[in-house]
């Protein structure tokens, strides 16, 4: 019998006891003597925020799929169970079966940011795993990352014992038979992960060594091993028709961040913004099909009692089978009578007509990511919005009745003046102009215009991978100029402005594109007590500048300057299909202000087709067949 490893008074004494207790609706349980192998999936961070992660959700279903191996589930404890552990000495554990992780043959932690590095070392240390996969003997699990974050996992490289590089269906089944035979045949730890490096997708950071230049650039990475290759191919699922998703996805007892159905229509990302890291690294696009979709979506809705269902991709408008999807899932809803919660689509006729006969909607706001302020900065970045085009959404959106509108823009682009700046707002000031064009008769109260800025932070595998970074004193700086905009602008009492943090942005921006000295940052910062940075309330700036200062970080080096076209980058060994000087074309053409047309109206040649999938095999020779 499953014994909760939490007494009724530690779980009482918590914010949230559910979060601990597993026994969700769709769980998994296997008899342990049934299976070879056990798998425990982590997500780094809340569990209310874990659950909602559709990445864990697909392997959590494939891998429970297989009769060999029982896939279970751990999160980061809230800080209040965290010190009750810590102080007790309870080991984490997993929430199917309450066993301690360490007793898993394998810890698969989901990098989704930057922000969570600490909560890796948090799980691992309550876990009474070692930090360092060096020190790591048969006793302890392999501990494996996958996610985003893996496109550069340097920083975080030396807590690894292996990096999947991709997407999770397809080299896993591989690994799992590999560590199998290493057991049965009594391999050492260090022969298994040899082995496994021989499989497509998986870096072993043990197996390379790294050698620096005198001004900090790396000089040289190389395997030091025959094993290890010199580049890691990321692993793509090229046909999506008939792969893992689960029919019967996790419910949780507490409301999660995501608390509907999720249903990814496809991946990838045909538009090419020169900011945004997912649409290079989950290059080509590739649909599901119709008929699988429609087929999932009603056994989800069964199978989980969901009151609500939304659609999950890149660029949800680009999924050329949209309107007899959703005509099929309004359809199917209005007879359940559910809701369907709809992504941000391009405002044209086709989406109008669709939000006009979707329950609720109206009571939500219209969401617009025009990114940039100024049409040039908007062709600098590639976003493939005209002014034009914007305000004609927002006028058609007006006269559909809505009064809400969220944007989206980034400040500190490359390039950015404050003329570009001040553009954000004079954008706003149009919107909320435009709604007053509608009679009065035809309004519904004021406009709500809210303008939401982030700092832009370059990302690997993006053409700014080689731009400088803005300091955290210019973002507060440029925040409190578009503040000061704002309210110059004649409807102002219509716009409403609210602005990431900036030192986190700053810190964010340093991991990402940091290499693996970092890691010993990552740790001192933890051991004086930072853990759940992506959290405000937890963020300890103070202390992370300490670190920072303690370990010599050069802010300069790997944040404020702008990267040689030659300079070795630290994720410079990973291969993920778009070439390194199609994104330096890129970052060139940004520089003339210079757009690339998407994938469908053209092809620029970044690489992808390599992997036969998408609209890459449905063009020759630059035109859509």
């Amino acid at each position: 019998m499953r014994t909760l490893a939490l007494s009724d008074e530690i779980l009482m004494s918590v914010e949230k006891p559910a979060r601990y207790i597993g026994n969700e609706i769709n769980m998994v349980t296997k008899d342990l003597d049934e299976v070879d192998i056990r798998f425990c999936m982590c997500f780094p961070d809340v569990y209310e925020i874990g659950m909602s992660h559709l990445g864990i959700q697909i392997l959590y279903d494939m891998f429970n799929q297989w009769e060999d191996t029982w896939c279970e589930r751990v999160y980061a404890p809230w800080p209040d169970l965290d010190k009750i552990m810590r102080e007790k000495k309870i080991p984490l554990f997993a929430l199917e079966s309450q066993n301690p992780v360490r007793d898993f043959d394998f810890l698969g932690i989901t990098l989704q940011y930057e922000m969570c590095y600490t909560n890796i070392l948090q799980i691992l240390d309550l876990s009474q795993i070692p930090l360092h996969a060096a020190e790591r003997t048969w006793e302890d699990p392999i501990v494996i990352g996958g996610g985003p974050c893996t496109y550069n996992p340097e920083p975080i490289a030396e807590f690894f014992d292996i990096i999947y590089i991709g997407e999770g269906e397809t080299a896993y089944r591989e690994l799992l038979d590999t560590y199998k035979t290493a057991r049965r045949e009594n391999h050492d730890r260090l022969s298994f992960l040899r082995m496994a490096a021989q499989i497509e997708g998986l870096y072993i950071p043990q197996l390379y060594d790294i050698s620096y230049c005198e001004d900090g650039r790396i000089e040289e990475m190389r395997p030091n091993c025959p094993e290890a290759p010199a580049r890691i191919r990321k692993q793509v699922v090229t046909d999506l028709a008939e792969t893992y998703y689960p029919s019967k996805p996790l419910v949780p007892y507490i409301r999660a961040t995501q608390d509907r159905v999720v249903l990814e229509i496809q991946r990838g990302c045909i538009r090419g913004c020169r900011f945004c890291q997912a649409g290079m690294i989950y290059r080509p696009i590739r649909p599901r099909d119709l008929e699988f979709l429609k087929k999932r979506a009603i056994e989800m809705l069964d199978n989980t009692g969901y009151e609500e269902i939304t659609l999950s991709s890149l660029s949800s408008s680009d999924y050329k089978e949209l309107p007899e999807l959703v005509y099929f899932l309004i359809e199917e809803c209005r007879q359940r009578k559910l809701n369907i919660a709809l992504p941000s689509l391009r405002i044209d006729t086709f989406s109008l007509d669709v939000m006009s006969k979707v329950q609720d909607v109206r009571k939500s706001s219209l969401t617009f990511a025009p990114e940039a302020g100024s049409q040039r900065m908007r062709d600098a970045i590639n976003k493939g919005l005209t002014e034009e085009v914007i305000l004609d959404g927002a006028w058609k959106a007006f006269q559909g009745g809505w009064n809400r509108v969220k944007l989206y823009f980034m400040l500190g682009l490359p390039g950015e003046t404050d003329e570009d700046i001040a553009a954000i707002a004079e954008l706003a000031d149009k919107i909320a102009a435009t709604y007053f064009e509608l009679p009065k008769e035809e309004r519904h109260g004021r406009p709500e215009i809210t303008v939401s800025t982030s700092f832009f932070v370059p990302k690997p595998f993006t053409p700014f991978q080689w731009a400088p970074m803005g300091t955290a004193e210019y973002f507060e700086e440029k925040r409190k100029f578009l503040t000061r905009k704002v309210r110059e602008q004649i409807n102002q009492r219509s716009i409403r402005y609210n602005c990431h943090d900036a030192v986190t942005s700053e810190l964010e921006g340093i991991f990402a594109r940091g290499d693996r000295r970092l890691s010993v940052v990552i740790e001192k910062a933890y051991k004086k007590g930072c853990i759940f940075d992506a959290w405000t309330d937890y963020f300890q700036p103070e202390a992370w500048n300490e670190v920072l200062d303690e370990c010599d970080v050069d802010r300069e080096f790997y944040n404020y300057r702008e990267r040689e076209r030659d300079e070795i980058l630290p994720w410079d060994f990973i291969d993920v299909g778009v070439s390194k000087e199609f994104m330096w074309r890129e970052y060139e053409k940004a520089k003339r202000g210079e757009v690339t047309p998407n994938c469908r109206a053209e092809c620029s040649g970044c690489g992808a087709a390599q992997f036969g999938a998408g609209v890459c095999v449905e063009k020759r020779g630059g035109g859509v067949q």
